[in-house]
């Protein structure tokens, strides 16, 4: 592990014991082990550190869950819209359940209301949800899987929805209603596979 991994990962750690806006840059030194000055030879501030944990950990997160690229004729092939939404969003949670990432989204959920970093990093995971389902919405019409009826708004319709059962999950877990993010052993928590029940109903071609 580098040098800036273990910066990274000290300052997930000392976030989600203090709150991100509680941390200062010699805590996260002295819990990596480096003079205080030293850890400016790697980030030039606290929030250059969170805007790397941020892609750091996504990419992380990420590999081995989406491919690099999809030939959707084979992947829609068969397959019902529910069956391929389900399969999509497996993916995604997948990446937002990962321990880390997890830990490092319930901050952000905390702190967003006083913390304009926390909220830009929502704000672009958001716009890059909704922009990828765009894309995917049309590749479901090309395919002939889903009705062409105003896909802009029904991808962002769909990808806020998504985005707000996610919000209520993580909520139902700090409240210790629900222990895991999934259902079982599904990455997909319930309430999000019975909107996409309903999503399809709706929006497939019949």
């Amino acid at each position: 592990m580098g040098r800036k991994e273990e910066i990274i990962y000290a300052t997930l750690e000392l976030a989600s014991e203090n709150g991100l806006r509680s941390v200062s840059m010699s805590q996260i030194a002295e819990k990596v082990g480096i003079k205080a000055p030293s850890i400016y030879n790697h980030f030039k501030s606290k929030d250059d550190i969170v805007k790397e944990m941020y892609s750091f950990l996504r990419e992380k997160a990420g590999s081995g869950n989406a491919p690099a690229s999809v030939d959707f004729a084979k992947a829609f092939d068969g397959k019902t819209l529910e069956e391929i939404l389900l399969g999509s969003l497996s993916s995604y949670m997948g990446i937002i359940s990962d321990k880390n990432m997890l830990l490092f989204f319930k901050l952000l959920y905390s702190e967003r209301s006083i913390n304009p970093l926390a909220a830009e990093i929502l704000v672009e995971e958001t716009d890059r949800m909704i922009q990828s389902t765009k894309n995917f919405f049309y590749a479901l019409v090309v395919h002939g899987k889903m009705k062409n009826e105003s896909i802009d708004t029904a991808a962002t319709a769909y990808a806020l929805t998504i985005h707000s059962l996610i919000d209520y999950r993580m909520d139902m877990m700090t409240a210790g209603v629900v222990k895991k993010f999934g259902e079982g052993k599904s990455p997909v928590p319930k309430e999000i596979t019975d909107y996409i029940k309903w999503f399809s109903n709706l929006e497939e071609l019949k």
